[in-house]
C-alpha cells in the first residue's frame, strides 16, 4: 500500500474536518446537505461518464486500485538480474537464456528475453518491446484523463449548484424560513465541489501520472539490457550503461546490494489495468 496517498489523504481529510467542526462549533450537520451532495457528486459523475467509456471509466478505478497497491521493481533488481543473464548469455550462449526466462515473473521481461531466445532481428524485438511500451503509456494517459477530466467537472458542478441555490433563495426572499435552505445549497456545493477536485481527483492524477513515469522508465531499462545482451556485450559495459539510466544513489544501492544477490533475480509482477 502507497504510504504517501494514504497519510495525505488522512490529514486533509482531518484537517478540513477540523475546520469545519471549529468554525462551526462542533455542529457538523451544517456541512451536510443532500441536494447539494447530488448535485456535485451524481453531476460529476453524470459528466465522466459521458465523456468517457464505461469500461476506461471501470480501469480508472481499477488503476488507481494497482498504483496504491503494487509497488514497482526495485531499480537495483532490474539491473541485477539484466547483468546475471547477460553473463550466463556470454558463457553459455543466448539459447540458454530459455530456462531463466521462465523464472521471470515480469511478463515484459519475460517476453523480451523470449524473442532473444527465438533469435528475432534486434530492430524487431526493439519495435515490438517499444510497441507495447507505447500502448502501456496511452492506456496510464487515459486512466490519467479520467481523473482530470472529473476534477474540472466537480468544480464546474460546484458552481452549477451555487446558481440552482441561488435561484431558490432569491425566488423566497419574502419567507425567511427557505432563504437558509437555498444559501446552504449556493455554498455548501462549492465547497464540496472543490473538496472533489483538490483532495482526491487532482492528487490521484498526479501520483498516476509520476507512477507511469517510472514504470516506463524501467520498462526502457529493460529494453535497454536486452538488446545489450543480445548483441554480446560485456556484463561489465551492461551494467555500467544501465546503471546511467538512475541516480546516484540508485546506482550506490545496486553496489551494496550486489554481493548478495542471486545469478537471476525473478521479477515480480507488476499488475496492469
Amino acid at each position: 500500500m502507497d504510504i504517501a496517498t494514504l497519510a495525505g489523504l488522512g490529514i486533509g481529510i482531518v484537517l478540513v474536518f477540523w475546520g469545519m467542526l471549529s468554525s462551526a462549533g462542533g455542529n457538523m450537520q451544517i456541512y451536510i446537505n443532500i441536494p447539494s451532495i447530488l448535485i456535485t457528486g451524481g453531476g460529476t459523475l453524470a459528466a465522466t461518464m459521458i465523456s468517457f467509456r464505461l469500461n476506461q471509466v471501470m480501469k480508472a478505478m481499477k488503476l488507481f486500485q494497482i498504483a496504491m497497491q503494487e509497488k514497482l521493481p526495485d531499480p537495483s533488481e532490474i539491473i541485477g538480474t539484466l547483468v546475471a543473464l547477460a553473463e550466463k548469455a556470454r558463457k553459455e550462449g543466448l539459447l540458454a537464456l530459455e530456462e531463466e526466462a521462465e523464472r521471470l515473473n515480469d511478463p515484459f521481461f519475460k517476453k523480451g528475453i523470449q524473442l532473444v531466445v527465438d533469435g528475432t532481428d534486434p530492430q524487431l524485438l526493439k519495435s515490438i518491446l517499444e510497441t507495447e511500451l507505447l500502448f502501456m503509456e496511452e492506456r496510464h494517459k487515459t486512466g490519467r484523463a479520467v481523473f482530470e477530466t472529473m476534477a474540472s467537472f466537480a468544480p464546474a458542478f460546484g458552481l452549477i449548484g451555487t446558481l440552482i441555490g441561488l435561484v431558490a433563495m432569491l425566488v423566497h426572499l419574502d419567507d425567511p424560513k427557505k432563504v437558509g435552505p437555498g444559501m446552504a445549497v449556493a455554498l455548501l456545493t462549492t465547497l464540496y465541489g472543490a473538496l472533489i477536485a483538490n483532495l482526491f481527483c487532482l492528487p490521484v492524477a498526479n501520483k498516476l501520472k509520476l507512477r507511469s513515469a517510472q514504470e516506463v522508465l524501467l520498462k526502457e531499462v529493460i529494453i535497454e539490457g536486452i538488446l545489450s545482451i543480445q548483441a554480446g556485450d560485456n556484463p561489465r559495459i551492461v551494467e555500467e550503461k544501465l546503471k546511467s539510466f538512475f541516480a546516484p544513489e540508485v546506482r550506490e544501492q545496486f553496489e551494496r546490494t550486489r554481493e548478495g544477490q542471486e545469478r537471476v533475480i525473478p521479477l515480480r509482477q507488476t499488475k496492469e489495468a
